[in-house]
Order: structure tokens, then C-alpha cells, then sequence
């Protein structure tokens, strides 16, 4: 059984992807992580030594540590956190503990550089309907929290990006955008390697919305509908951004939990 201060790897993972996943830290020391330089879904690395410079930022937020085996510098990380009042838990098994259960890593090498407020930046068209929404959504879920996305006029995208040191995305001729039949979604599963079965069946459902082949999966028409109707809903992008955080977590939730319960009415029909 694991300790009063860890969760479990099966714990931490219906936690991630939600909108009420912890602040995931590794604190694995530079040799460790040199070997495996992969991290948890929208962790971020810090020094063992530097933990307690975190707890002001940290008050009012779980937080969960991870070592590479989960033992003294978890312990210890936590440990220090706990005692300035933050609300801290290590992962039973640490990195190996997760790898070895097969769960989702996602390549160091791929991330984009963050900003001096230690955010990924993303830039894209304005008046985003479906893919422009859905990309948000997993880049918040699953790679950066924090991440700070620019809706600009579409001639101005690319500078934009240069100037302000952001990553283009959705539109064309850039790394994260459509390629053949699928989508920029399909595209950002890709690359950082998420090959969970509900990211996968969304991205089905998300390509089918976005490409208008609403013969992929029966969802794809309700996902482009409510997609349509937000955008009429919101004037502003970032708005309309945080109303779509909801729409594809009930999606993604549906897709993990949900996807083989149907619905009947009425269920209890007396006929004596």
C-alpha cells in the first residue's frame, strides 16, 4: 500500500487530463533524467535543492513529486513542501513506477521553450471554431497548464510568432498543422506521443468536426455544432477559448468513462 503522501500511478492518471489535475514536479537530478529524458503529462522540472523557492506559488494547489524511483529525494521534496503548508504527494514508484505501468510520457525534446513566466506561447488565427480550440485544450491538459495562447489576424500569425517568440500553429506551412487527411489535433497527438485510447478516440472525433467528414464518428456533428454555436456565443476569443476548456473536457471525459453507456426514457415503465 502506498504511504499517506503518495498516489498511486493509476491515482495520478485519471487525474491528468481533467480540469482538476495537480502541479506535477520532477525533481529527478540531472543524471537521472539525462537517461530518460521524457516527463509526466504538464510536468515541470525543478531541483531537489530548489523546492522550498516554489511553496509561495504552490499555497493554494495539490501538488504531486516524482523522483526517479520515488524514495529520498521524492520524500525529502515533499517533506519540505508539506512543512511550509503546501499540500504535497509523491508518486508510488516514481518515474520507473510510471513508465513501467506504460502510461503516457511525453519528450522533453518536444516542447517549445517557455517565456520568462515559465509559459509555453502559441499563436493562431483568430475566431477559432474546432481545431483552434481543441489544441488549447490538450496543450493545457496534457503539456503545459500555464500555456498563454495569441489569436491575431491571420496575415499577422507569423510575425507574431517571431516577434513575440510564440508557436504557430493551424495554419499553413507550419510544423503544427494539417498533414493529408488529418488535422492540427492529429498533428499535436503526434508529436508529443500521447497514445492514450480517449485522446485517440477524440482525435477521431475532433478530425471529423474539423475536416467535415462527419461519417468518422457519430460525435463529430454534435462537436461541430457546439463549436459553431460558441463562436457565435463569444466576441472574444479568449473567452470563447475558456468555454471550450469545458465542451472537450466533458468530451475527453466521455471518451475515457462513458463512451459504451447509452441513455433511455423512460427506464422504469410500470405496465401492471
Amino acid at each position: 500500500m502506498p504511504s499517506p503522501t503518495e498516489i498511486t500511478v493509476n491515482q495520478l492518471a485519471r487525474l491528468i487530463g481533467t480540469h482538476d489535475a495537480p502541479t506535477i514536479i520532477d525533481v529527478r537530478i540531472d543524471e537521472d533524467f539525462d537517461l530518460d529524458p521524457q516527463i509526466l503529462p504538464t510536468a515541470t522540472r525543478c531541483a531537489h535543492t530548489k523546492i522550498a523557492e516554489l511553496a509561495p506559488q504552490l499555497k493554494d494547489k495539490k501538488v504531486v513529486i516524482y523522483c526517479q524511483k520515488g524514495k529520498k529525494i521524492s520524500q525529502g521534496s515533499i517533506a519540505i513542501l508539506r512543512s511550509m503548508g503546501v499540500n504535497a504527494e509523491s508518486v508510488e514508484g516514481g518515474h520507473f513506477g510510471w513508465r513501467d505501468a506504460g502510461q503516457t510520457l511525453i519528450p522533453n525534446d518536444k516542447l517549445p521553450n517557455k517565456n520568462e513566466n515559465q509559459q509555453t506561447v502559441w499563436v493562431t488565427k483568430q475566431r477559432p471554431k474546432i481545431d483552434r480550440i481543441a489544441c488549447p485544450w490538450l496543450i493545457r491538459r496534457f503539456i503545459d497548464p500555464n500555456a498563454q495562447f495569441l489569436f491575431v489576424a491571420p496575415s499577422e500569425v507569423m510575425g507574431v510568432a517571431e516577434k513575440f517568440n510564440a508557436t504557430p500553429f493551424d495554419i499553413e506551412d507550419v510544423y503544427f498543422s494539417h498533414r493529408g487527411e488529418f488535422c492540427t489535433f492529429d498533428t499535436m497527438v503526434e508529436n508529443f506521443e500521447i497514445q492514450s485510447p480517449a485522446i485517440l478516440k477524440l482525435a477521431e472525433i475532433v478530425r471529423g468536426a474539423d475536416t467535415d467528414r462527419l461519417d468518422l464518428a457519430p460525435e463529430s456533428a454534435g462537436l461541430l455544432a457546439a463549436s459553431l454555436g460558441l463562436s457565435r456565443m463569444y466576441r472574444n476569443d479568449n473567452e470563447q477559448l475558456e468555454a471550450g476548456m469545458l465542451l472537450y473536457d466533458a468530451f475527453y471525459r466521455w471518451a475515457r468513462d462513458a463512451s459504451n453507456e447509452s441513455h433511455d426514457w423512460p427506464t422504469n415503465t410500470n405496465k401492471g
